[in-house]
Order: C-alpha cells, then sequence, then structure tokens
C-alpha cells in the first residue's frame, strides 16, 4: 500500500473524553472513529488490525476442529422466551418490533439461535460431538459504554458452541478449546493468564477466563505465582484461617450511643476491624438469612448468591423488613440471639472473644464466642479475597510466595460447560447408541475480537504510541522515503524495494507522501509499524538504508547488497 493513496488518519492532539491509553491511541493512530456512544466506526488501519486478529483465531479453531457458520444478528423474542432469558437478561438487551409487531432483538449472544439449530440438524449420536463458531458483531446496550472499543455496546465477537452425547465427550472438547486459546494468544503476542471464573448470566458449571494483563483492566484477579493460580475475585479462594486458641472471656454488653460502622466501633473500643464481625442481613428463598464476615472484610455477593438458602439476585433486607421480622435496625445487628439461619465465613468462624452488635439499638457484645453464645447454620467461603491471602493450594506453607497478589485483567477469552441448561430448555436431543433420546450437554467458548485489539495496545505502546505483535500489526514495514518526489534515484530503489517485499508476502506500506521526515517518522511510531526501512541519497550514496525497530531507541544501517538477507532474519512473521 502507498501512504499517497491510503487513509492516514493520526491525531497530534489527545480527544478529550478518551480515558485510557487504548482509546486514545486508537484515535490518535486512526484506528476508529467515534459514531454515537458505544459504536465505532472501523478505519483502513484498524480494520487491518481485526483482520489479523479473525485470521489467527479461525486458523486456530479450524485446526481444532471447529466449523464455521453465520448466525443472524437479529433473534426472534421466541427463541429467548423458550430459554428463560427474555426477561432475565436485563437492559442490556436491545429489544424491539418489527412491522408486524413481532418482538426481536439484536443478539448479545447466540446460545438460543445455535441450540435451535442442533435441535433441527442433530439426530444421532453418530453426528458428535460438534463445535460450532462465528466471528459476527454483537449488540449489548450498555448502560455506561466506555474505554472505546473495551467496553463498546456494538463489538465483533468470534462465539463457538460444540454439542455431545455426554459429560465426557464436553470436557474432552473443553480441553481441546483449552488449548486453541492458548494458542489462539500466544500467537497474538499477548502476556495473558488462564484463571478460574464464575459462570454468570451465561450459565453452566465450569468456567475460564484469559485475561490480558494490564493496568487499566476492568477485572480484578487474584494470582498466586508459586501455586500456578488464578481465580477472579468473585471466584477467589484463600486458605482458611486456623481456629484461635485464646481462652474464652466473660461476654461483656457495652453501650455504643450512635455507633453503627465498624470503623467507629473499632475506635471506640480500641480493637483492630480484624476483632470484629458484621452481620448482614438478605432475603433468603423462604424468609431472611444472616450473612456473617470478619469486620475488616467484604461479602462476595457471587459466592454467597449461589448458597442454597440465599435468593438470587442477592438483596439486602430493608430498615423496614429489619423492623417488621427482626425489631431491630442497621447499626446495631449481631448475630447472637438471632431467631433465622446464620451462615459465617470462614474467617469470622476462626474469631475467639469478638465484637458485634448486640441487637438492641445503641448496644454492642464483646467477649462474643460461637460455641457459647450462639449457633452457627454452617461455615462457607462468603467473603472477597485481598493481597496477602494464604492462596487456597498452598497447604501448610505460609510462606510470601503463597501470598495472593491482586492484579488488573481485560477479558479477552471465556470458555464455559454449560452442561444442559440450554438443550433442556429448547429441547435439544438426539438419540444415543441404544435408540434412547438424551439431551445434549454443550460447551461455549467466547473471544473478544475487537477488545483485542484494544488489550494488545494496552500492554504494548510507548510515549510515541502503539508498539504491536507483528502478528497483528497493520503493517509489518513501512519505507519511508526522503524527497521521493525530488529525487529519482530515491523513487526507483523504494518503489523496486517496496515491490519486493511485496513479492516475499510482507504487508509494506510504502510512505511516498510530500511530507516532512519528522511527520513521517512520527506517524509511523503513533501506528506502531514495527520495522522502519528510510531511504534517501545520503543513504543511497553510502550504500546503506536505515533500519530501526518500532522497540527499540535507537537505528542502524544496512548496506543495500545485504538488505534482503537482513529483512528475513529481522523480520518474524507469525
Amino acid at each position: 500500500m502507498r501512504a499517497s493513496q491510503y487513509l492516514i488518519a493520526t491525531l497530534k492532539e489527545t480527544p478529550a473524553d478518551a480515558e485510557i491509553i487504548s482509546h486514545q491511541l486508537m484515535l490518535r493512530a486512526g484506528l476508529i472513529r467515534k459514531l454515537a456512544s458505544g459504536l465505532y466506526t472501523w478505519l483502513p488501519t484498524g480494520l487491518r488490525v481485526l483482520r489479523k486478529v479473525e485470521r489467527i483465531v479461525r486458523e486456530e479453531m479450524n485446526f481444532a476442529g471447529a466449523q464455521e457458520v453465520l448466525m443472524p444478528a437479529v433473534q426472534p423474542a421466541e427463541l429467548w422466551q423458550e430459554s428463560g432469558r427474555w426477561d432475565m437478561y436485563g437492559g442490556e438487551l436491545l429489544r424491539f418490533k418489527d412491522r408486524h409487531d413481532r418482538e426481536f432483538c439484536f443478539g448479545p449472544t447466540h446460545e438460543e439461535v445455535i441450540t435451535n439449530l442442533a435441535s433441527t440438524e442433530i439426530k444421532s449420536y453418530k453426528q458428535l460431538p460438534l463445535n460450532f463458531y462465528q466471528i459476527q458483531t454483537k449488540f449489548r446496550d450498555e448502560t455506561r459504554p466506555r474505554f472505546g472499543v473495551m467496553r463498546a455496546r456494538e463489538f465483533i465477537m468470534k462465539d463457538a458452541y460444540s454439542f455431545h452425547v455426554d459429560d465426557a465427550s464436553l470436557e474432552q472438547t473443553y480441553q481441546i478449546m483449552f488449548q486453541a486459546y492458548t494458542n489462539i494468544f500466544t500467537r497474538l503476542g499477548l502476556g495473558f493468564r488462564l484463571v478460574e471464573a464464575d459462570t454468570g448470566s451465561i450459565g453452566g458449571n465450569t468456567s475460564h477466563e484469559f485475561h490480558v494483563l494490564a493496568d487499566s483492566g476492568e477485572d480484578a484477579i487474584a494470582v498466586c505465582d508459586k501455586y500456578e493460580y488464578a481465580a477472579n475475585v468473585e471466584l477467589a479462594e484463600a486458605r482458611a484461617p486456623a481456629p484461635g486458641t485464646e481462652k474464652s472471656k466473660d461476654l461483656v454488653e457495652h453501650d455504643t450511643p450512635s455507633i453503627e460502622t465498624i470503623e467507629e466501633i473499632s475506635q471506640y473500643l480500641k480493637v483492630s476491624a480484624d476483632k470484629t464481625v458484621k452481620t448482614l442481613i438478605v432475603v433468603g428463598v423462604d424468609g431472611l438469612v444472616a450473612l456473617v464476615i470478619r469486620g475488616d472484610h467484604e461479602l462476595n455477593t457471587v459466592k454467597a448468591e449461589k448458597h442454597s438458602l440465599i435468593a438470587a439476585p442477592l438483596e439486602f433486607a430493608t430498615e423496614q423488613l429489619l423492623k417488621t421480622f427482626l425489631s431491630i435496625k442497621p447499626g446495631s445487628i449481631g448475630p447472637v440471639g438471632l431467631n433465622i439461619p446464620v451462615i459465617v465465613d470462614r474467617s469470622a468462624a476462626a474469631l475467639k472473644n469478638f465484637i458485634c452488635g448486640a441487637n438492641q439499638d445503641d448496644k454492642h457484645l464483646s467477649n462474643v464466642n460461637w460455641d457459647r453464645d450462639t449457633v452457627i447454620e454452617e461455615i462457607v467461603d462468603l467473603r472477597k479475597v485481598i493481597a496477602g491471602d494464604i492462596c487456597a493450594r498452598a497447604g501448610d506453607d505460609s510462606s510470601d510466595g503463597a501470598k495472593l497478589s491482586i492484579k488488573r485483567g481485560i477479558e479477552v477469552g471465556h470458555i464455559f460447560q454449560l452442561g444442559v441448561k440450554y438443550s433442556t430448555a429448547m429441547n435439544a436431543r438426539c438419540l444415543d447408541q441404544n435408540g434412547k433420546a438424551i439431551t445434549m450437554p454443550m460447551g461455549c467458548y467466547g473471544i473478544g475480537i475487537s477488545r483485542i485489539v484494544a488489550a494488545a495496545i494496552e500492554q504494548n505502546h510507548d510515549d510515541k504510541g502503539i508498539i504491536w505483535p507483528s502478528a497483528i500489526a497493520p503493517f509489518e514495514v513501512v519505507i519511508v522515503t526522503i524527497g521521493y518526489k525530488k529525487s529519482e534515484a530515491v523513487r526507483a530503489k523504494a518503489d523496486a524495494l517496496y515491490q519486493k517485499i511485496n513479492e516475499l508476502g510482507i504487508d509494506v506500506l510504502l510512505d511516498d507522501r510530500n511530507e516532512r521526515p519528522g511527520i513521517m517518522f512520527a506517524d509511523a511510531e503513533l501506528m506502531g509499524i514495527p520495522h522502519r526501512l528510510v531511504i534517501g541519497d545520503r543513504g543511497l550514496e553510502k550504500g546503506v538504508i536505515e533500519y530501526k525497530a518500532r522497540d527499540k531507541a535507537d537505528s542502524e544501517d544496512i548496506p543495500l547488497n545485504k538488505l534482503e538477507q537482513s529483512l528475513a532474519t529481522l523480520i518474524t512473521r507469525s
């Protein structure tokens, strides 16, 4: 491609509404332009990157035995009503009616459509397993679109769905997809971590996320490098502490006027927050339920919501409910004497002589002990992990290497073992080897294609612009010409080199614009092109061409008679 015939839409200034570096650089490097909130046009440079990501994803999916299909973006409401998600999915589902007053949605995902297809096309176990994938536009009506394509309303996704005769087959395909995803992100040149994850609204049992580690990541990840453990904080587990060994003290009641928070009670009684507990009352499936966690910890609502006694979605009891059913108000609630189920976090259950509310206004208790003063319905893991917790896999190891750290990650891939959630609801059945109708277990495997572009920039940039991994760079080489319009020698050499590099199958941009060298250099660096060749009369007189790698500070001269050999060494292909 010649720059004189190509839209180089670089910007000198950073747009005011671009918050994170990838959004800033995608706008400045001319990859995207905003059309409306959460909606972006992909310009030629951005689309070249996007297509290269798609190519790698396709190659690995095909190699893993998946078959590409293309499903409609617009989906009939009946399918979502059949699965039970039409009302459950919420405001992110863009719903509309056609001219015949029939309800549709713009698909945020395609479990319903693919399951409907499987229910009509798969008749026998002999056809299984089958794995279908597509690369297609999705739409989720985000409440607050932000960070450019990182959290846009319209985005491009690769979604795949597999169907099986039994759970053993599902597990086998899950492992194949696990390896395919590892291959994809490795080829893309990204630093990533595999993370144990919650299945969320998609449903299912086993779930793993692939995260690109970056300071701007929206997801918090608990990591233990020593035991190769990583989990989303919604799911992460720390090692349960050993029970306290101190002797029980006599129970004491304290007047605590106008004191309601853990911080206030800690200061008032001159104790640290880890010697207190907080009791949270939530709505259960059959009345109210008390959740007790240590005062310095936070409730993990995802963990709590999974408990069989607790209604989903998790809902905290209102002040009116507390007054009506427990005759107490927030601020002085504790587990002693409660006539509702009391579920206690493991860290809180290990406490001795702790402080809690007395279930009387302006009263607290100290030296409370579980066996003596109150009854525990169940001890479970209810809290969010924090940095410094001991990894759940550490056993007796309490060394620094066994402690969890909290890192930020950008989710770029997610794989699920869905089980029979959708195939049961939508009657996706086939005959097994005995002629018996069985419900087909399913797997689901997603990759955020457009999000990968932003994630790669978050991980690969400097103060001059993007530094693309070669596999997804819009161009691998840029030829910058000094005096292309004025010097016949420069023009002849540049054209010949441009043709030669093209013949080698390498994406090359010939900057033949009538611009100052500084502008051409700045554009090449901002766009992140990995390899730069500079051709000018001065270098040609010396028999050299200047070469500079985008990720290196210094340039070097390459003799013209060794240029082709040097390029083959310097330019590594994915």
